[in-house]
């Protein structure tokens, strides 16, 4: 029986590291496009006045659409497998962004073959085309918003961490709502503006000001609070299932075992 439940618990954190590592990498591929919120929905600019000096809309990094797969990935992760395990998969997810984009650098720079750019060499409205250009330019980021992102997302999941299970302590086993959607408002926070800051304002080229750095920050902060509370019915459909799944007795035991290794920050 205690073999079947370590085999359980093995296949469940590659279950689970999988789906947050894969949800990660992807979010840092696709976040160059910045895409209209509004626009996607038939819906009119939201023409946010902050500081008198910008007007926002809800203007958002492609990452952001499956982000909050991450979110729910490490909250369940850290339920069942307390900060030793988030931390685990967060050092390896942070270690595969780094091959991935030494990898591009290293293809983007190999010279392309020549037939290759001739039957790609204008768009589908018959305009002149560098496919080779496109490409590079799809594929590399900034290297302020590389570093700015991983150090962002490595604050944000260890205070994501710390945060949960200290509100686990308070709430039990119960309340899973409250320790979810609470330390993912807080870490997020420091995500949404740590990244900004790094990337735009200490590497930006020319930098960006500082309010408009606050201002962006509060907009990306925003979306991130509406989705973490619109899907908590989903982080509790994941509980059911891996309660199912070990059973509701071991499945409770990882969980207080897991809280009880997790009291400090790092």
């Amino acid at each position: 029986m205690k073999a079947t439940l370590a085999n359980k618990k093995n296949k469940l954190l590659l279950f689970l590291g999988g789906v947050f590592i894969t949800n990660a990498v992807v979010a840092e591929l696709i976040g160059v496009k910045i895409f209209s919120l509004e626009r996607s929905l038939s819906l009119s600019p939201a023409n946010i006045n902050l500081f008198g000096d910008f007007i926002l809309d809800f203007n958002l990094t492609a990452g952001a659409i499956i982000w909050p797969v991450v979110f729910i990935t490490t909250d369940i992760i850290n339920e069942y497998f307390g900060k030793k395990g988030v931390r685990q998969i967060t050092f390896l997810t942070i270690g595969l962004i780094i091959y991935v984009f030494l990898v591009i650098a290293v293809v983007t720079s190999l010279s392309p073959a020549a037939f290759w750019l001739d039957i790609n060499k204008v768009d589908s409205a018959g305009n002149a085309f560098d496919i080779d250009f496109a490409y590079t330019k799809i594929f590399r980021q900034g290297l302020g918003i590389i570093v700015g992102s991983l150090i962002a997302f490595m604050l944000g999941q260890f205070l994501d961490v710390y945060v949960f299970q200290k509100l686990r302590k308070v709430t039990g086993p119960k309340m899973i709502w409250l320790r979810a959607t609470g330390s993912t408002l807080i870490s997020q926070l420091l995500d949404s503006f740590v990244v900004l800051f790094i990337a735009f304002y200490i590497f930006g080229n020319p930098p960006w000001p500082f309010k408009q750095i606050v201002a962006v920050g509060i907009i990306n902060y925003l979306y991130k609070f509406v989705v973490a509370i619109v899907l908590t019915p989903l982080l509790y459909l994941g509980h059911n299932i891996i309660d199912n799944y070990l059973g509701k007795e071991a499945a409770e035991k990882m969980a207080a075992e897991a809280a009880e290794k997790s009291d400090t920050l790092f």
